[in-house]
């Protein structure tokens, strides 16, 4: 199964969402969360995600539809 190491970069608004929970269920992706760093004012995570291509593919367009960044993090992953 590809891999993919992305960061993560939340708004304020999604801080206190599931928003890794709905996002491995809704898209059959296994997260391994590799950083991460929440304040009351911001969330970064790093995770390491794990799915096929096409549901990395809908997984992330979710993400960025919600205001999440989504940077890929380089050197990392298939």
């Amino acid at each position: 199964m590809p891999k993919r190491m992305v960061t993560l970069i939340f708004p304020q608004t999604l801080i206190k969402e599931p928003v890794i929970y709905r996002l491995s269920r809704q898209f059959n992706i296994i997260p391994n969360i590799r950083r991460a760093r929440v304040t009351e004012g911001a969330g970064e995570l790093m995770l390491e995600l794990d799915g096929e291509e096409e549901e990395l593919n809908k997984g992330i367009a979710y993400l960025n539809g919600l205001g999440i960044r989504v940077e890929p993090t380089p050197g990392k992953g298939r």
